[in-house]
């Protein structure tokens, strides 16, 4: 492959295909009255992603070591089904387990782009870097946006596009909303694009509840780093110390919860709106939500959605899914 020319990484900015509500938008929506929620993207400013990687290397924590495992498995499969002239991945983050997907084109001989597409200019330049020093022919355009405003002005690289959403963070949507993302995702696609979705498998709930609890208390300090986003964008002055992590499982919705406890009564200022939030010893902050499928209800989803399962890939212990699919 011919060495691509070093240029400095610039970040393209996507335009959102629709009004996004704002973190203050989301702050008032979710806070002010119960249930208190937030949405998950708040976790990744460039310390939070720093946490992250760094729960991703805990023994507890399963999903990234087995998703790892399982497309260093089937990478060569899958690049060789869909013969890719892009690798598109929506939330790539630092882009560790795409190493196994390049690896694949490397030895194939199939791409010459790489869009990685999250919300944090950083962590994309970051992990670019990374990946044009190890992969010195590799053409790689890093998009910054948010895939929760919509798709429709996503930029369309080159084509056959292989998007790859990975990590389980389908698994952080509401049921709607899973729906909602896939069948857009299906709207942008063109023929011969395809997808690769890893989704988290249901399992045993004490398995679940260690990955989420784990004894180093890595996962605690990156549930309480949201409040440190808030603290810093919004004015507030929300004490860490004062919110305890904590994680359980519902076996009825299928999903795992996380949320910070207050342990006291909190009064907590947003300085730059002039607004309070009054909390109550015991109020509960729900900060995420993971979803665990069966393997028929995860491709029920992506039917559902206007896709056509053509492999599903499964790693039996503990239990993940890579679902190739293709526009139906």
């Amino acid at each position: 492959m011919n060495t691509a020319i070093r240029m400095p990484f610039t970040c393209e900015a996507v335009k959102p295909a629709r009004a996004a509500p704002s973190l203050w938008d989301d702050v008032t929506e979710g806070l002010f009255h119960p249930p208190r929620t937030l949405p998950a993207k708040y976790f990744y400013d460039e310390h939070g992603s720093a946490l992250f990687d760094r729960i991703c290397e805990l023994p507890e924590y399963y999903p990234t070591r087995t998703e790892g495992a399982l497309l260093a498995e089937v990478a060569d499969d899958v690049i060789a089904r869909t013969r890719p002239a892009c690798l598109l991945e929506l939330g790539s983050g630092m882009s560790r387990k795409t190493e196994h997907l390049l690896d694949a084109c490397a030895r194939q001989r199939c791409v010459a782009r790489y869009a990685p597409f999250d919300v944090c200019d950083e962590v994309l330049i970051a992990a670019g870097e990374r990946l044009r020093e190890r992969y010195r022919w590799l053409d790689v355009q890093p998009l910054r946006g948010d895939y929760g405003a919509g798709l429709t002005q996503l930029p369309r690289r080159a084509t056959p596009t292989l998007l790859a959403f990975l990590g389980g963070t389908i698994g952080n949507f509401t049921p709607t909303e899973a729906h909602d993302f896939l069948a857009e995702l299906r709207a942008w696609c063109k023929p011969g694009d395809s997808l690769l979705l890893g989704a988290d498998r249901l399992k045993e709930p004490a398995v679940l509840h260690a990955a989420y609890n784990d004894a180093a208390g890595v996962t605690a300090a990156f549930n309480r780093n949201v409040l440190s986003v808030l603290n810093r964008e919004l004015g507030a002055d929300f004490e860490l110390s004062h919110y305890a992590h904590y994680a359980l499982f519902d076996p009825v919705a299928s999903q795992i919860e996380m949320h910070l406890v207050a342990m006291a009564p909190q009064r907590v200022r947003f300085a730059a709106h002039d607004r309070v939030l009054d909390l109550a010893e015991g109020d509960s902050l729900r900060t995420e939500i993971s979803r665990k499928f069966t393997a028929a209800a995860l491709e029920d989803l992506l039917r559902g959605a206007g896709f056509a399962i053509e492999r599903h890939y499964a790693a039996r212990d503990p239990a993940f899914s890579l679902v190739l699919a293709r526009p139906a």
